[in-house]
């Protein structure tokens, strides 16, 4: 949970932020970002059982105001509504995100990644200890 405080710590999200998490696993960034920084946020899962996890985590935390997650491929999510987005993937997923995220996020909006940098992408805020890399669009 260390890792994931400090990404949304790095990133400034607040309650005016709508974040999406890219493959959002069990759900602990979108739920964290709701609970302790007051923002709404979506996750975008793939695996079915994760989805129904998360599902049963946001539920039993009384989050669904402000936490959603859904079953579907994040290639073909719209993001163009998003003020941050976190990113835990590859090199090579992250090459196809990042002109996603140039093409549908508004200017201004933050990208926060875990351990893979964006190559060709400078980050704003970095933190070398964690490997946590916050750009902004």
């Amino acid at each position: 949970m260390k890792n994931v405080r400090r990404m949304l710590e790095l990133a400034k999200v607040g309650p005016e932020d709508l974040l999406y998490d890219m493959g959002s696993g069990d759900g602990r960034i979108i739920i964290t970002a709701a609970e302790e920084y007051g923002a709404m946020a979506i996750g975008i899962e793939a695996d079915p059982i994760r989805v129904a996890y998360t599902n049963w985590r946001i539920s039993r935390k009384g989050l669904k105001e402000k936490v959603s997650v859904v079953r579907e491929n994040f290639y073909k999510t719209d993001l163009s509504d998003a003020t941050v987005i976190s990113v835990y993937q590859g090199i090579e997923i992250n090459k196809k995100l990042g002109e996603k995220f140039l093409k549908e996020l508004e200017p201004g909006s933050r990208v926060v990644s875990f351990f893979f940098k964006f190559e060709d992408w400078t980050p704003e805020i970095l933190d070398d200890d964690l490997e946590i890399y916050v750009y902004t669009v």
